[in-house]
């Protein structure tokens, strides 16, 4: 509630008023209240109240603990994520890469604190869809991780997926499969079949299988993957939304082989390809995903655009055009309202 969120900010206010008060405006313990408020305001996405309270950390811990200091390679991370928010990316690489030489220099190469800097870089990479410079740190990430706190351990699980993720972008087929399965069966062991982790990869597992166009295996996980996001976060949860989407998908699209490849063309100009079979499951999982969608983020989201979009296409080869174009001008509609968004 915004009450909520008022109280804590004046709690953080009051802190940093006692710190500067009581130690001085240059004193360590200052930087990290005024860290601590940049965030919040970060997370409120109040990126202009926050910019200079990080700046103002940054300094402080420079001043007072020397330009190598932990803390100094904290304060450039947070504003290195910040600037990332902002889509002020060179400022960002910068920054994210000071932090970590800081980390490395202070703390060794294997440091869980250099974990989290690679961390922080890779993903800053993998973000700007740069994967050839993400790949080398998330594979001396997961090799830190498995060092320090063994090979079954959840964090090794999910520097594991998100190396396999990488991997199968880079269209490294061989590698993300073996990655993926291992990641799964490190939560499984680990947090036991019914945590949301586990759901979590076994639904990457099967959209790494619905990508390779193997469907046979793909469907079995994501009803798995359903069934423990039912399970642990309710029927009407958005996740349980995205697992019926992909699964209606892994029914419907070897079904309509024409629209996803080579001739999807036609289904955008409108052309009906004749097809006749059955798309068993398909619809009534797209119906129940579209309505979880609806209710849990609102009508005009971009993802009951995505939900509309695909049911308007099992409804157009299915023979109903009007119901499918009633879908499709809706989801134009919502697409006007997002344009970063591509249906």
């Amino acid at each position: 509630a915004q009450g909520d969120y008022d109280q804590a900010e004046s709690l953080y206010k009051r802190s940093l008023a006692i710190f500067e008060k009581a130690l001085g405006p240059d004193h360590p313990s200052v930087a990290t209240s005024l860290n601590n408020l940049a965030s919040f305001y970060k997370i409120q996405e109040d990126y202009d109240q926050a910019e200079p309270l990080f700046k103002r950390a940054l300094v402080i811990s420079e001043k007072a603990l020397g330009p190598d200091h932990p803390d100094v390679a904290t304060s450039l991370n947070n504003l290195a994520a910040l600037y990332e928010a902002q889509g002020d990316y060179d400022q960002a690489e910068s920054l994210y890469k000071r932090s970590l030489a800081i980390f490395e220099k202070a703390l060794g190469p294997d440091h869980p604190s250099v974990a989290t800097s690679l961390n922080n870089l890779a993903s800053f990479y993998k973000n700007q869809w740069d994967y050839a410079q993400a790949e080398p740190l998330f594979r001396r990430l997961l090799a830190i991780r498995e060092k320090m706190l063994g090979p079954d351990h959840p964090d090794v699980a999910t520097s594991l997926n998100n190396l396999a993720m990488l991997c199968e972008r880079l269209q490294m087929h061989d590698q993300a499969e073996p990655l993926f399965k291992r990641s799964l069966a490190i939560r499984e062991k680990m947090l036991g079949p019914d945590h949301p982790d586990v759901a979590t990869s076994l639904d990457n597992l099967a959209t790494f299988y619905e990508i390779q166009g193997d469907y046979d295996q793909a469907a079995p996980l994501f009803k798995r993957s359903l069934a423990v996001f039912e399970k642990v976060l309710g029927p009407d949860h958005p996740d349980v939304a995205t697992c019926l989407f992909k699964l209606a998908g892994a029914y419907m699209i070897p079904l309509l082989p024409d629209i996803f490849g080579p001739e999807a063309w036609k289904y955008r100009a409108g052309e009906d390809l004749g097809l006749a079979e059955p798309l068993g499951p398909a619809e009534s999982l797209f119906k129940r995903s579209l309505a979880i969608r609806e209710k849990a983020l609102g009508p005009d989201h971009p993802d009951v655009a995505r939900s509309l979009a695909e049911l308007a296409v099992l409804y157009n080869h299915t023979n109903r055009k009007e119901e499918a174009k009633e879908l499709e001008e809706r989801a134009i509609r919502i697409q006007e309202k997002s344009p970063s968004y591509f249906l």
